[in-house]
């Protein structure tokens, strides 16, 4: 292969393009790249049942985050935080929106169901704007539920707040994208500089993305060592995993005509969820960008979970009112939840970058602004921490600050991290001390 051999490197055929996982044979830069992501569910959680006592090296987990304990040497739950700008301050009910819209802005929204919405600018976005130039996507937001930007969602706040937790600036949500297959594109395809003829010859043949640049990967393998082609198989199957996922996800979808699911979208929330993950997972292996959201669902979501015997839904099960029923199909979602995210870890830490893995080089924070979700508190949040953030995190501990520490100061930190120097985000008071 003539060409060099770096990290920017693609697989191009036919209008299609592969950004490549790391190789040995790529000249590294003297450091590697940290990534950041942040994931999102909605309607806090059972409070008892999920937040730790004590400080320390984590040991007995409670019953919600079970699911982490294999991760346990490669997380921070972090206790004691707060958005403050999530409390009411004269605004009356609206929590679930403020949760939303102050997630990652720090900012208090202001409470309009019109066009004359007004939040603040987003922990990611403030990378993005400051080293997304380094990779082909700044950024990427991604969710697995729709939502309108207009109407009101929540006691008189627009659903712009519910269905956003990226903003590019104050009065402009990010959006996000649903689709797995979309977002597949987006990763691994240029449509946008597809000739007519190359459009129509991907339509009608419905090629895979592997066999648009087979060619181009036959001629890399061949210059690679024997590790090198290991490596290079192993993740052209997982995105062809990916692919074949996505595909019959797309025929179940279109199984079942008499649901009333947006195109596009699997039909089992589950399965949307583990798509959803590996692309975070494909997103960050190659570099395509280092910053990305992901709501799991939108603040308010009444969802029901018949797979784990909740036919109810989550939101109006969240005002149980101390009801022992609805308490323990609140656990059962709170704990559906933390399982998906430790499947999200698993799959990062399963990932070799360097001399350590991609979890290793990652920084993700899963969490919301809502504490208990019966309370609607905005105090001593619900945060998980993973990742090393290329060696400056030492994991496997309980964290706790001082009641009403704002969340903010964690972003700070992050943002350090990621080579963005700020001297202030959102209502920060200071940098997050304790992650080392």
């Amino acid at each position: 292969m003539s060409r060099a051999i770096t990290r920017r490197t693609l697989l191009k055929g036919a209008g299609a393009a592969l950004a490549l996982p790391a190789l040995d044979i790529m000249a590294m830069p003297d450091e590697r790249p940290v990534r950041m992501a942040y994931v999102f569910f909605p309607n806090g959680v059972n409070a008892p049942n999920w937040l730790m006592r004590g400080e320390g090296p984590l040991a007995d987990f409670p019953p919600a985050l079970a699911a982490m304990e294999p991760h346990k040497k490669d997380i921070l739950v972090l206790s004691g935080l707060a958005h403050r700008n999530g409390d009411a301050l004269g605004d009356g009910p609206g929590d679930h929106a403020r949760s939303a819209a102050v997630f990652l802005t720090g900012a208090h929204p202001r409470k309009t169901e019109g066009r004359d919405i007004q939040a603040g600018v987003s922990v990611d976005q403030v990378a993005a704007r400051k080293v997304g130039e380094r990779t082909r996507l700044p950024s990427l937001e991604m969710s697995c539920d729709r939502g309108s930007n207009v109407g009101n969602c929540d006691s008189g706040y627009s659903c712009a707040y519910s269905n956003n937790i990226s903003w590019r600036g104050p009065a402009a949500p990010s959006g996000k994208l649903i689709i797995p297959r979309e977002i597949f594109q987006r990763l691994f395809g240029e449509e946008e500089q597809l000739t007519d003829e190359e459009r129509a010859r991907r339509a009608a043949d419905a090629a895979s993305v592997l066999d648009l640049v087979k060619e181009d990967a036959d001629r890399l393998r061949r210059a690679l060592g024997r590790a090198d082609q290991e490596k290079l198989d192993g993740y052209l199957e997982s995105v062809r995993a990916v692919e074949r996922r996505i595909e019959q996800a797309a025929k179940e979808r279109r199984q079942l005509p008499k649901l009333d699911l947006p195109q596009g979208v699997p039909g089992d929330y589950r399965e949307h969820m583990r798509l959803m993950t590996d692309l975070i997972a494909l997103a960050f292996q190659t570099d395509t960008t280092r910053i990305l959201t992901f709501m799991m669902g939108n603040e308010g979501s009444d969802r029901t979970y018949p797979w784990i015997g909740v036919r109810d839904g989550h939101h109006s099960l969240s005002h149980h009112g101390g009801d022992q029923g609805k308490v323990d199909k609140i656990r059962a979602i709170d704990k559906w939840f933390v399982e998906q995210f430790a499947a999200l870890v698993a799959k990062l830490k399963a990932i070799p970058d360097g001399e350590g893995t991609l979890l290793d080089q990652s920084m993700v924070v899963f969490g919301c602004a809502i504490s208990d979700g019966n309370a609607h508190n905005h105090e001593n949040l619900p945060v998980i921490l993973a990742g090393r953030g290329g060696g400056t995190i030492a994991p496997g501990r309980q964290v706790r600050y001082a009641r009403g520490t704002p969340l903010c100061n964690l972003f700070l930190s992050m943002l350090d991290r990621m080579g963005v120097r700020e001297t202030r985000f959102g209502d920060s008071t200071e940098r997050l001390g304790k992650l080392e």
